[in-house]
Parts: C-alpha cells; structure tokens; sequence
C-alpha cells in the first residue's frame, strides 16, 4: 500500500513526508498507537482520524482496503483527488537548513551522521505538522516546507514564524555525538504561488510550487545567522506586531532585480491582545449597533453592583474581537481593572494557557531573566496573605525553578492541579478586592 496515497484519501497528506522521516511504511503502519502519534506532533483531532483508518486497514469495503488492492496502480488512484490538482493560492514558504553539516560529514561516520540527520528532520517535521504546515521535501539538510498548502488558514505567516522559533530551539537543544550544539537558519517568505503539480514518483513524488517564493524564502535563508529566523516584507507585514523584529533593510539577493526587505525574528511579543497585536492599526467600526448597545448596557448594571457575564459567538472572522475592542476603547478612560485571559489555537492540549500568559504579562517576566529575578515579580503581584501556599504552585504552572526558597511540591498531579486552581480563584478575588478599593 502507498502510505501517501492513503494519507492524501484521508485529507491529510500534510502528514507524507513526517511518515516518510520516520520510515513508517505499511508494515509499520498498522502497529501505530496514539502514544506514536503524539510523540511525532500529530493534533488530538487527527490522530483520531488516523486511528480510526488504521482501524479499518485491510477490511473489506473499507477505504484503506480498496487502496491496497488497487496499489498497484497509484497514479490512477491519485489522479481522481482534488488536493493533487494545481491552483493559485498565496503560500507562506519556510526553508530551513542545517548549519555545519559539512563539517559534521567530515567528523561522523556515515552511519552516525544518518541518525543525526534523522533525529533533526523528525524534529523539524514533527514541529511542522503542529502548527498544520506541509513538508514538501528534504534536501539533504534542507527542508521546505508550506504552510497554506493543502489547508489555507487565516493566519498562516503567524504559524511558520512560530513554527520556525520552536524548530530553532528543539534543534539546539538536540543531543550530538559531537560537542558542539546543532542550529539551523530559516527563512520565511510569503506570496502567490502555483501548488499542487505532483513531480516525481514513488517517495521522491512531491507538491511543486511554482513561483519565486520559494526562492526568496531559500535565498533570506542564506542571509540568516546561526540559530536565526529572516522574513520577507509581505510575511512581516501578516504578522502585525506579534512579534519582536528587528530590520535588516533591503537585502541584495541573488536573482531579485531589486534589494529585497529583511526581518530578523528575535521572540514573540509580549502582545496583551492578539487581536490588536495582528493588526498595526484597527479601523472605525461600521454597524453592530444593537449589539454594542447591548454591551453598553451590561456594562452600566456591572457598575451598578449586578455582576454580568455577556458571551460574544459567532463563527471566526465576524468581528467579536473587533466589538470587544470598541467597547474597551469606549471605556478606556473610565476608573476600571480589567483582567484579559485569551486562549491559543497553539496550545490546546496547554488548559491553563491562558492564566500562564496573563500572569506572566502581569508579573513583566523575561525568559532570559533568572529564575530568583522571576519568583520576586511574581511574589509582587501576588495576594500577600497567602504567598507561602500560593507561590510554588503558580512558579510551577509557569515553570519557574523556585530553588531552596519554597519545599519541593509533594503533591499528586490530581491535588497540585486542585490547589493551583483554588490559589488561582484567590488571586483573581484579590485582583477584585483590589480594584473596589482604587
């Protein structure tokens, strides 16, 4: 059976190359568990999905059997699908290379060097596949890789930046047999780009982009340090300001008639809101007069002592964070606290997320600071009367090293979890008591 057909039937053929890394083959394929999965970055929701095809491997009617027995004929079998066909799409690139492989071949033996490759492209394709981007193909110590391709999400640029700063973090953290630390150069462009010409065949098959995108990603790539993430103008300009950049101006780069802009990645932003963060500038609201009067409304009896909780829903891309935003502008200089917690399409499996973020800003914590530097923001914002109990279990949700300052947590996962939820119930009293006393 031809694994990236099968991957391709069930709509995730993002998925082609990070089994191809892992050599996960047909034989292979019907042993996968979700432990497996998870290991290799695949999302709760598709591992599902996977699960249940492998489930049905073999099975007489089922999808997966009819793809063996007609396995040998794929090309047939990949013709009829609609994601094998071309079309124009605009297409965030990442190229991502190795720094000193060359050197590496020369100190390993080939077969030492292969698991050092491997264990870099697992790493690469694993962290690819977590934000729903697409390996398109490794070459050598190069990965390509596309994220708007096969599934185009409204914030695709913000997803191969994240994507690249935890690549350049878990590959420097991999272990060598060498003493020296591993580290990658990236490059991140964006435009319109054709995709979905199949080129090749069997494991060398891939989805070709044609356009100079990917060139330009390859070619910023090359401006890049060890251990740095460069972007193309139109990839800065998705991103807004939800991350720190620091510009490189206008870059000579080898087959552009022009310089080209250049941007350095240096961290995410500490961005109180996503919503403004990704957009330098927010227009004037037109229409939703209703429901703002409503918000306004709510408002007016929270003040007046009846507490109120107004839920905003409707599908993405409607304008709710818009009509929060007007209704915070609206207030801005009325006496108010006010506590934001927001959730991340990137950390779903991370519950308290939310709290984590909120405490941090709320604490100005730096991750370069030391861990001593971190527990005395903390233990500032923190209600005084009971800082003894509360301070280990907020340092531990933000995976902060409390040292010889607090005891160890002698607790099971199920009591740490029901005291840190009480202790964050108490700061959140504390943060009211706080704002009626103002």
């Amino acid at each position: 059976m031809d694994v990236g057909g099968w991957l391709r039937s069930l709509g995730l053929g993002q998925y082609e190359a990070l089994f191809r890394a892992s050599e996960i083959d047909d034989d292979i394929l019907p042993e996968l568990t979700e432990i497996d999965l998870e290991k290799l970055g695949v999302p709760l929701g598709h591992r599902k999905r996977l699960l249940r095809a492998i489930s049905g491997l073999g099975a007489p009617g089922t999808l997966a059997g009819t793809l063996a027995e007609t396995s040998a004929a794929p090309a047939a079998t990949t013709a009829a699908k609609p994601q094998d066909a071309a079309e124009r799409r605009q297409l965030t690139v990442m190229f991502c290379d190795l720094v000193g492989s060359t050197a590496l071949s020369a100190r390993f033996d080939p077969e030492e060097l292969r698991e050092e490759l491997r264990a870099y492209q697992n790493a690469v394709s694993a962290l690819v596949a977590r934000y729903d981007g697409f390996v398109a193909k490794f070459m050598g110590d190069g990965v390509l890789a596309y994220f708007g391709y096969p599934r185009a999400h409204e914030d695709d640029g913000e997803r191969a930046v994240r994507a690249g700063l935890e690549i350049e973090a878990t590959v420097r953290g991999l272990e060598t047999r060498g003493t020296e630390r591993l580290a990658v150069r990236i490059g991140i462009a964006t435009g319109l780009v054709v995709v979905g010409d199949l080129v090749g065949e069997g494991s060398a098959q891939e989805q070709a982009v044609v356009g100079e995108t990917p060139n330009l990603a390859a070619r910023l790539q090359a401006l890049a340090e060890p251990g740095q993430i460069v972007l193309a103008g139109a990839t800065r300009r998705l991103i807004g300001d939800l991350f720190r950049l620091r510009d490189l101006g206008r870059q000579t780069a080898k087959g552009f008639a022009e310089p080209v802009e250049a941007f350095a990645v240096e961290g995410v932003a500490a961005a109180e809101s996503r919503f403004e963060a990704a957009r330098r500038g927010i227009t004037d609201l037109v229409g939703r007069v209703a429901e703002s009067a409503i918000l306004r409304d709510r408002l007016r009896e929270a003040w007046a002592g009846a507490g109120q909780i107004v839920l905003l829903s409707g599908e993405a891309g409607i304008g709710k964070s818009r009509l929060g935003a007007q209704l915070a502008a609206e207030v801005a200089n009325e006496p108010h606290t006010r506590l934001r917690y927001q959730c991340s399409p990137y950390h779903r499996d991370s519950v308290l997320h939310p709290f984590v973020v909120q405490l941090g800003r709320a604490a100005r914590l730096a991750p370069e600071e030391p861990a001593e530097t971190q527990l005395d923001k903390l233990e500032a914002i923190l209600a005084p009367s009971r800082i003894a109990e509360t301070a280990p279990l907020v340092a531990s949700l933000l995976s902060i090293a409390t040292g010889e300052r607090y005891p160890p947590l002698a607790l099971s996962a199920a009591q740490q979890r029901r005291l840190t939820l009480a202790a964050l119930l108490d700061q959140l009293e504390a943060d009211r008591a706080v704002a009626k006393s103002a």
